[in-house]
């Protein structure tokens, strides 16, 4: 499936006069009682990173996914993006779908997003269960590739006028392990563009301090949360690799840790077999049917 199919087989819906991307499969699905999925993507990509693992989980999952705001087909308004407000836009998809229950897999940027939705449903009312896939849990343990330092200083609005599809390309060759292909960096490139995207690259990533000045809850989140968890770690990723995984198991009691080896920063899009296996076998151990 390309970008373009990608966005024909989605909706949109308003959030505080913007516009939000989002896919529900619910919508073409005979069997109405699958227990549901909600995919939150990364930094600074979009929910078509779920692209390879959609039709295997959609097997057995009503999946639901969105562009968040500021990233792929959703709107880009110039101005501060928040954490907080990302997690305010997927509660409020899932109630406009009738959502009361729900698992999380989660990637990067979307993994500090189901941070906050486990600190506010921290007895697991409503989340299930929930999958972290390479992000920065932890500020102590992200390691910053200089293309964000440099977005994150002074001078990032300085950043559109030398970002291009060759400078993403090197990004992403130096965090995957396993390339992605050209027609992988055009479709991701085009999507950052969507919108005129490239303006507030330098805003979005302001979530890095974010991460800083709400370590406490955040983390907090994860040590709690009466929500099983897993996390899904490609372990060569240089930003959120084998290092973030060792300091996870430090501090999360009981940790559920799967280790993906030859794997970089996108496990779903290197590995994306492997990824849906070791998906669904935990969330099939963590389900009640009965919701």
């Amino acid at each position: 499936m390309n970008i373009q199919q990608w966005r024909l087989s989605g909706a949109y819906f308003t959030f505080n006069n913007q516009q939000i991307f989002y896919k529900d499969t619910l919508q073409t699905d005979s069997n109405k009682n699958k227990q549901t999925l909600l995919l939150i993507h990364g930094f600074p990509t979009s929910s078509w990173d779920w692209m390879k693992i959609w039709p295997e989980l959609n097997k057995s999952y009503r999946l639901i996914t969105l562009d968040l705001l500021g990233f792929g087909f959703s709107d880009k308004p110039y101005k501060k993006y928040s954490i907080f407000e990302q997690a305010d836009i997927c509660q409020a998809l899932l109630t406009k779908l009738n959502v009361s229950h729900y698992h999380i897999i989660a990637h990067d940027y979307g993994d500090t997003v189901a941070q906050e939705l486990l600190a506010r449903d921290a007895a697991g009312e409503q989340i299930q269960s929930c999958n972290l896939t390479n992000g920065g849990l932890f500020p102590e343990t992200h390691h910053s590739l200089p293309i964000q330092t440099l977005l994150i200083s002074p001078l990032g609005f300085l950043f559109p006028l030398f970002y291009s599809k060759f400078k993403l390309k090197q990004n992403l060759d130096n965090i995957c392990f396993i390339p992605l292909s050209e027609s992988e960096i055009s479709a991701n490139w085009q999507l950052i563009c969507h919108n005129k995207g490239k303006r507030i690259i330098h805003k979005i990533i302001r979530y890095m301090r974010e991460r800083i000045h709400n370590r406490t809850r955040w983390v907090n989140a994860l040590i709690n949360t009466e929500v099983p968890l897993h996390l899904i770690n490609g372990v060569l990723d240089p930003i959120s690799g084998e290092h973030m995984v060792v300091r996870y198991e430090e501090l999360i009691p009981n940790p559920n840790v799967t280790r993906l080896h030859q794997v970089g920063h996108y496990p779903h899009v290197e590995s994306p077999s492997k990824f849906a296996k070791v998906c669904i076998r935990f969330i099939e151990n963590h389900s009640n049917p009965a919701l």
